[in-house]
């Protein structure tokens, strides 16, 4: 096959790529230039640099030709617009979810879609072609697994994706990093936002939105117990950085019209919720018959069973356990037993 290889300069994308070439697939590899030069500019970071020199040795060794494209543009409209509009509204968005929706699946593919017969990337995740649909299928890997980042692709970009090392796990990854001796076998994981790079999100925050004094409030009581520079920053179930001794302390609630932040010691029940309102619901394929499912509420291997009822331009999914923090902004991510069957954006917890 004719495949276009999305390469990072990280681990996983570049064993995908010796894999693909392995196969004695026809590949071309892409670097996909995405990095902002305000931020990188003015908070001295360069991380596109290290990334690309890295990209540039695999592909030499692989004898595979490289070309590297700017999606600038299509990340500011697609990805960090919607990212600081979120912010400020007081929600905490989730910008990986777009980012593969809109960007590496969207604005690449549209560009290049018809000169491949597949993009592949990275990604712990897997496809199955079952009666001539796509199928998004959870990676052998649970705490590595990625399709929660997926779950808002639809058909036609599940068509055209492959995940090279979707059957892998992190360790088996990390040995074939070693027997094909890549250049970058030893480069830890990256943590950071797929636009950000290096650069820390309370950062790019601060950058786009500023700080802006605000108070620390006990949930119980209703007594200030310090301050903090900005709701922005803080986002519900968060227990770090939130700079107060005596704790753990955790965000259970915001208040992006007073500009508070609601904080307890106590993981009490009645700051837990069981409901969680959300958008209409991103189906990858055809809706399926139940309303029953398992849901992931963050990215990670942990999934709750839970009933969706849909209504009008949305829905309400009732978990089978309290979850405290239910983010507005971030996804639920629906599943039937192995295969991720969609997701939906949260709009509040209750």
């Amino acid at each position: 096959m004719k495949i276009a290889v999305l390469i990072s300069g990280g681990v996983d994308s570049s064993v995908a790529l010796m894999r693909l070439r392995e196969q004695g697939h026809q590949l071309t590899a892409f670097y996909l230039k995405i990095w902002l030069e305000d931020e990188l500019s003015h908070l001295g970071s360069c991380p596109w640099k290290e990334d690309l020199d890295y990209v540039q040795a695999v592909c030499k060794n692989a004898a595979v030709p490289l070309e590297v494209v700017s999606l600038q543009q299509a990340y500011w409209d697609e990805v960090v617009a919607d990212t600081i509009v979120h912010i400020k509204a007081g929600r905490t968005p989730n910008p990986d979810v777009m980012c593969n929706q809109k960007v590496k699946f969207g604005a690449f593919l549209k560009q290049y879609g018809d000169q491949f017969d597949k993009v592949a990337t990275g990604h712990y995740a897997q496809v199955v072609e079952e009666n001539g649909a796509f199928l998004l299928k959870t990676s052998p890997d649970p705490v590595k697994d990625q399709t929660y980042f997926l779950s808002q692709l639809n058909q036609y970009q599940l068509s055209k994706a492959l995940f090279p090392i979707g059957d892998l796990t992190k360790k088996e990854v990390r040995a074939l990093a070693d027997y094909y001796n890549l250049p970058n076998k030893n480069r830890k994981d990256s943590q950071g936002i797929c636009f950000l790079g290096k650069i820390k999100f309370p950062d790019f925050v601060r950058y786009h939105v500023g700080e802006q004094a605000g108070d620390l409030i006990e949930y119980e009581t209703g007594k200030k117990v310090g301050g903090h520079k900005g709701f922005w920053f803080y986002t519900i179930g968060q227990r770090q950085g939130i700079g107060l001794s005596g704790g753990p302390w955790y965000v259970v609630a915001k208040s992006p019209v007073e500009n508070k932040i609601f904080i307890s010691k106590n993981y009490y029940e009645d700051k837990k919720r069981d409901q969680v309102v959300v958008g209409t619901v991103n189906w990858i394929g055809e809706k399926p018959m139940t309303d029953q499912f398992n849901v992931k509420l963050r990215h990670g291997p942990e999934m709750v069973a839970a009933t969706l009822t849909e209504t009008a331009g949305g829905g309400i999914i009732s978990l089978s356990k309290n979850d405290q923090g239910i983010a507005p902004g971030q996804f639920v991510v629906l599943y039937e037993n192995d295969i991720c069957r969609g997701s939906a954006e949260i709009l509040e917890g209750k």
